[in-house]
Parts: C-alpha cells; structure tokens; sequence
C-alpha cells in the first residue's frame, strides 16, 4: 500500500493530521476526552426502521462514518482513517427512552453520561441516539462524534447527508457499499519502515530547500529576517501566555459535569448587537460575561476579569471536512463591565486583535511534536496551554428548516469537551433560532440554579440593547429558585 492516495474517495485525507492524533490519544483520559455532541429536539418521534435506514444510507455517502483509525504498533507512519471490515451499524445507531417527566433536562442528563464515557476507538468513531418518550409525542436525537474526526464547522459540512429539506422526501436509491480495508496495525507499522527511505530523502530535500530559502532571505534583507523571527515569537508568547487571573470560584476540576441551556430568537439578537455595531459573536460572548458576573456576585467573588477561550475558524471552502482547521484565542474576559453596549465592544477590540496574531496557530504548528510526548507529560502540557476558565464556541449551521426521517429538528443544542476548563459553551444558530448550551464542572459551578438563572439574566442584559427579546430557559425552570427541573415542554413554544 505504498502508493496510497493521500485523499480517499470523499476527499478527505487519509492519514491522521499532527492536531486529529492528539485529540484521539485524548480519548482514553477522562481529562482529555474531546468529544462533542449535539442535542436535537424533534417535533415527533421518527419511525425506527426508516430512522436506521437514514443512517445505514448515510453511512455510504459519508465515508467517515464507516472508517476507524488504525494506530501502528510503532510510531514509524502516520495513523490513518481505513474503512472498518467489521462495521456494524446497531453499534452506532441506538433508541433509549427518555425518564418521565420527558424534557430536554432528562435529555441532557443522558447526553451527560455519553460524553463523561470513553468511545470505543477500535470502531467508527460516533453514535447516534434517538430518544423516544418524550413529552407531547417529541423525541430527541443525540449525535455523539469524537473531535479527532472533525471539528464543529467540519461536523456540520460532513453531517449535511443526514438530514432532508422537506418532511417527506421522495426515496432515494442506496449508495454502493465502501470497500472494506483490511490494515492491522502491524502493516502500517511494517509500510512506514518500508517507506524510511524515502521519507528521509525527502525530508532532507525540504529541510536543505527550506535551509537555502531562509539563508537566501537573510542576506538580502538581514534586519528584515531575524525581525520576522522575532516578531512571530512575541506573538506566539501573546497567543499562549496568561492574559488574565484565573477566578478562584472556577479553580476546581473533577469528573463529574452538567449542562444548563438557554434559547434566543436570533432576530433578536441580531437587532441587540447591530444596536452598537457589533457581531452576533460579540454579543453572544458579552451576554456570556454577563451571566458570569452575576453569578460572581451572587456567590460573594466578584473579578473583573478571567481567561476565556474562543476558537476561531481556519477552515477554508477549498478544505475537505474532516480533520480540525482551528485555532483558538485568548480573551480577558470582561466580566466586571455592566453596560452591555461596552461589554460588547470591549469584547470585539479584543477579538479584532488576537485574530490579527501572526503566531493565532502555534499550537497546530506544534502538534507534531507534541504527538509523541507520553501520555502523562501530553496532559500537563494540554493544561498549560489552555490556561483558561472558559472555552466559548460560535457554531453556525443549517438557516433554514431540516427533517430526520419525517421530524422536524425544532432546537439544537451543543456540547462540547472539558479540557482542563471550568465551563465549555457553545452558541448554536439554525432555523432562526440560537441556543446557548453551558456544559461545567460541578466542581467549579456548585450552585446549578444560581448558574441556569445568571444564564439567562447575562443574555437578557444585552437581548435588551434591541428591544423586548428575553432569553428562554430550555432546561430548567426560571421561577423555580434553586430547581433545576425542565420546564413542561423542555423546549420553547413552537
């Protein structure tokens, strides 16, 4: 297999990229584990059997779905994506039944579970889980995906197969089986050591090459050179350094999680953020800040200030969509300001700078070395270079409506891992609506209600820059002072 293509038939790339190795090494550690997810509410519960025929189809439209990594027993080759002989499809597709009372909050403690649980990365790496019994007839669908296969924009592109436009579309004819590769890991192994040669040469031409091109630039323009060397340092130094005191309300890190959420027309946040020329980005991290100060307060430690995550997008058209093209900034978030109007452009002076940073993918450019640091040393590492509170993701999908198998996808809702941070969020706009989804250590937010009424009260602040628009609970209840139930429907009205 030495001539292997480097893309396979879906155009996505073969091997394991230095950033899709580290996340899936990640999936064995309960503090590394990068999973993400997304909760779909369904307007009515989806036949089975054409539930599972949706995703036997999409399986052989969607190459990923089908393939497992195979790891060689030495590090000789890259790991690579091959089409798994042994898939099996009622491993991945699944049907639970929701506890009574049926609500989006017994949805998420499920989801919980999924995403505090190692996937099995002998197999395919997702599932898909229908959960029936909800109330009013609803269902909800739990789409599980580890994060060394794509990342949230990638997901989105790569998932498209999956859902219909219409309620009822006429049936289409089944895509062909992939053709099953066998590949143990002893084969990579032995296709590595037999391509060492090569590998070397070629190495050697592009370290010379490049050695000759750097030289060439020093002599032309020497100042200009050993500038350029400089000035990417510093930037990476702004990229990874502290920007901000962590809260000591969010030092502490455990293994148990919990996710509150909220919905937000997006006309109306939309209207909020152009009130003072920001962007629905702004407003959705300035009405985040909100909810912490408030719980700060509440709690009696108030901070101005704390390190906040934010991934930005690298992913361009001409990019396949697997594997992960992101980097993330780092913000002081700014908590302590309670006009929302100068959250939001105090947020967005931030955010226009730390995207302008020469060195904003250090940590892709050194992934390869990281990919072969142990197991122990890569999670220290992992934690320094978070170095964050909060991480706080923005996930633009499908605008207009869209099925699964005849239901209606009324919300979706985000979650995402727990690297070493406090809290991970995710903004989440499709069909005219936002969620915002908080997933937390229950270590470092110890208070569920306090945290799922300062949610909402955070975005409210900044929903009233545009007028009337409110936050709506999706999991708790708001009049319920220290409940954390959902409300009669789990969702908001339709």
């Amino acid at each position: 297999m030495s001539g292997a293509p480097e893309s396979d038939a879906d155009g996505l790339p073969e091997e394991l990229g230095a950033v899709d190795q580290l996340l899936h090494r990640g999936e064995a550690n309960p503090r590394t584990r990068s999973g993400i997810m997304g909760v779909e509410l369904l307007d009515a519960t989806p036949d089975w059997d054409r539930y599972r025929a949706n995703f036997e189809n999409a399986s052989r439209r969607v190459l990923r779905l089908r393939q497992k990594v195979v790891m060689p027993t030495l590090p000789t080759a890259a790991p690579r994506w091959v089409v798994d002989p042994d898939f099996n499809l009622d491993f991945h597709v699944r049907r639970v039944r929701a506890p009574e009372p049926g609500t989006l909050r017994e949805v998420l403690d499920l989801a919980e579970v999924a995403l505090q649980s190692p996937m099995d990365i002998s197999r395919p790496l997702w599932s898909a889980t229908l959960v029936e019994g909800l109330a009013d007839g609803r269902a909800a669908q739990i789409l599980h995906l580890s994060h060394a296969v794509t990342d949230g924009v990638g997901g989105v592109e790569m998932f498209a197969n999956v859902y219909d436009l219409e309620r009822d579309p006429p049936a289409e004819a089944p895509a062909p089986l992939p053709i099953p590769q066998d590949l143990s890991p002893n084969d990579l192994m032995r296709e590595g050591i037999n391509n060492l040669p090569n590998s070397i040469v070629g190495g050697l031409r592009g370290a010379l090459g490049g050695a000759a091109h750097t030289l060439g630039r020093v002599v032309r323009d020497p100042l200009s050179a050993v500038g350029g060397v400089f000035g990417y340092a510093r930037s990476g130094a702004r990229v990874v350094g502290p920007v901000s005191e962590p809260s000591p309300l969010l030092r502490r890190r455990s293994l148990t999680s919990r996710s509150e959420a909220i919905d937000i027309e997006f006309g109306a946040l939309r209207t909020a953020t152009k009130s003072v020329g920001g962007s629905i980005n702004d407003a959705y991290l300035a009405g985040l800040c909100g909810a912490l100060r408030l719980y700060h307060d509440a709690m009696g430690l108030p901070v101005d200030t704390l390190p906040m995550a934010v991934p930005v997008n690298l992913r361009s058209e001409d990019d396949p969509a697997g594997g992960n093209r992101f980097a993330g900034v780092n913000l002081a978030a700014p908590v302590s300001i309670v006009d929302p109007a100068e959250r939001i452009l105090k947020v967005r002076e931030q955010m226009m700078q730390k995207r302008e940073e020469r060195a904003i993918d250090l940590v892709g450019s050194i992934a390869p070395i990281l990919s072969f640091l142990p197991d122990p040393i890569l999670e220290s590492v992992a934690g320094s270079v978070v170095a964050s509170d909060v991480q706080a993701s923005n996930i633009p999908i499908y605008p207009g409506d869209t099925f699964i198998s005849g239901a209606k996808i009324l919300r979706h809702y985000g979650l995402g891992p727990l690297p070493g941070v406090a809290m991970m969020v995710v903004l989440v706009s499709r069909a005219g609506f936002c969620t915002v989804s908080t997933r937390y250590d229950r270590a470092s937010i110890t208070d569920p209600g306090l945290w799922a009424r300062c949610l909402a009260a955070g975005f409210d602040e900044v929903l009233a820059l545009g007028g009337d628009g409110r936050a709506v609970p999706a999991s708790f209840v708001p009049d319920a002072p220290g409940s954390s139930s959902a409300s009669a429907n789990g969702s908001v009205p339709q």
